[in-house]
């Protein structure tokens, strides 16, 4: 006994013919006759007897198709609970983001999203790394983008990549014409830097504190996040360390160029989530597009 031949005996009990349920299941009527003598032969006892040019259901097929039609009613529910469980997994996904991302990687990756998902909504905010993590773990944010190393606290780990700092020089900065990597110990000495000023963790950058140390003693400016850090040094003729990210977008602003670090900086993205098991269909699909598109950058 199997399903399709279960549906043909429900199809032929309501149309009251072969030719009936044939034609309510788009099938021929030699496989609706088929299907139901295969059921007849798992029952052990016939469905239908011939009556003139038509069939007649015996007492047997009526009693089993009374607990066929309940059996019907229940699939039926679970297809309308599926049904609801797909409407309201289109609903609505945010997202929070840092701000190296909010004009990079992410953009794009929304344009994908939407194009495969047009019924959804999205909600993105632009937060600092901890506030993210915070949000994710409260089910503020359904997912998000962070630029800190791992272990994070309370939330799954769904990706993580890693790519080397760079200096942002401005373009009319003498360094601007030097090619290779640059040593920040050597510019220590001479040269200033926008730095973070202890509102961005020097572990972030994974910098030597002694580094670190000296490039804040002779800073003047500091700043919040990296994109406020190269515009600074856009308008001020400060160098400062940012991801490549960032660099790549203020690049095509123009007023600046980037130079590798001989320092191994590294610079760590992850997409996080709440708890394992906790997303939605569409922001574990969203999730997707932003990894695929965060590896494909990386590469």
């Amino acid at each position: 006994m199997n399903l399709r031949q279960l549906e043909a005996f429900k199809a032929t009990m309501r149309a009251g013919s072969i030719t009936g349920a044939a034609r309510a299941l788009h099938i021929s009527q030699p496989s609706v006759s088929r299907l139901i003598a295969d059921l007849e032969r798992s029952l052990g006892f016939p469905l239908f007897r011939k009556a003139g040019r038509g069939i007649v259901a015996t007492v047997e097929a009526r009693r089993f198709h009374q607990a066929i039609e309940a059996m019907f009613i229940g699939m039926d529910r679970l297809q309308d609970l599926a049904d609801t469980l797909r409407s309201t997994a289109g609903g609505a996904v945010s997202l929070g983001i840092i701000p190296a991302f909010s004009h990079t990687i992410v953009p794009d990756a929304i344009r994908d999203f939407c194009r495969e998902r047009p019924e959804v909504r999205i909600m993105t905010a632009i937060r600092n790394t901890p506030a993210i993590v915070d949000a994710v773990q409260m089910r503020q944010f359904d997912v998000g983008i962070v630029g800190r190393s791992p272990p994070y606290e309370g939330v799954e780990l769904l990706h993580h990549v890693s790519v080397p700092y760079v200096c942002l020089v401005p373009s009319g900065h003498r360094l601007a014409r030097q090619r290779g990597p640059f040593d920040l110990e050597e510019l220590a000495e001479r040269e200033t830097f926008v730095t973070f000023g202890g509102v961005y963790p020097d572990e972030m950058l994974e910098i030597d504190s002694a580094l670190s140390a000296r490039l804040n003693e002779k800073a003047r400016l500091f700043a919040a996040n990296m994109p406020i850090a190269a515009s600074l040094a856009r308008a001020t003729g400060s160098l400062a360390i940012v991801d490549p990210y960032t660099a790549r977008i203020e690049e095509k602003l123009g007023g600046v160029v980037s130079r590798p670090i001989r320092q191994a900086l590294t610079y760590h993205i992850a997409v996080i989530g709440p708890a394992p098991g906790a997303l939605t269909l569409a922001a574990s699909k969203l999730a997707e597009v932003l990894i695929a598109r965060l590896d494909e950058s990386a590469r």
